[in-house]
């Protein structure tokens, strides 16, 4: 179904509509609860026991981003503002927190440059589309499922988890994260090069579309 374009605003883009609504406050949660994760990753060393309030605050970093949609849909208070906030709080959470683990070597670094180049390629295309169509698109299931694997893949590491368990996580949630990748170039080309008319999402997605927002 066809979804009207927001009026332009400042340098092409979109007017964004209401920002305080209970789902936007979660995901400014997860932005926030960034903060501590990464500096208690930082301060921990080798040899040293789970931390029990740095995995509480990661299940809970990783619960906002489960609710945060679902809320939006059942208070009817779903925004184009967050179409912007979830996925943007999910890349800066996931992005600072692999990289703290990487520099305590709990996540190698070929994994964050990967999921960097990833993010800034895709951001650059939400850009030109945001501008080319005056609509925000939403997240695609394809991000929604790597973005899941980026948090199990986190927990493991926090949990210290066996080589062979962190290497299938990280080696699924690569798998994935490349997966999305192609998914969004291929609907990007398809919506600039008129192929498709609107932002509308994949097949199968109403089903699931409450994740979304």
């Amino acid at each position: 179904m066809s979804t009207p374009a927001a009026p332009a605003g400042r340098f092409g883009f979109p007017h964004l509509g209401k920002f305080w609504t209970v789902s936007n406050v979660l995901s400014l949660v997860r932005l926030v609860l960034t903060i501590p994760v990464v500096i208690m990753i930082l301060r921990r060393h080798p040899g040293d026991p789970v931390d029990p309030a740095l995995l509480l605050l990661v299940v809970i970093a990783i619960a906002t981003d489960w609710f945060d949609g679902k809320l939006a849909r059942w208070s009817k208070t779903v925004s184009d503002w967050g179409k912007v906030l979830d996925p943007l709080a999910d890349k800066i959470a996931a992005g600072f927190t692999v990289l703290a683990l990487a520099a305590t070597n709990g996540i190698p670094w070929w994994f964050v440059l990967m999921m960097v180049i990833r993010d800034v390629v895709t951001g650059l295309g939400w850009s030109v589309l945001s501008r080319r169509t005056g609509s925000i698109s939403m997240s695609r299931m394809s991000g929604k499922t790597a973005t899941a694997a980026v948090g199990v893949t986190v927990l493991a590491a926090i949990l210290v988890a066996d080589p062979e368990v962190m290497n299938a996580c990280l080696w699924i949630t690569t798998t994935l994260l490349l997966y999305s990748f192609v998914d969004y170039f291929i609907h990007f080309v398809s919506v600039l090069t008129g192929r498709i008319e609107t932002e509308d999402e994949p097949a199968g997605a109403e089903e699931l579309e409450e994740t979304d927002r």
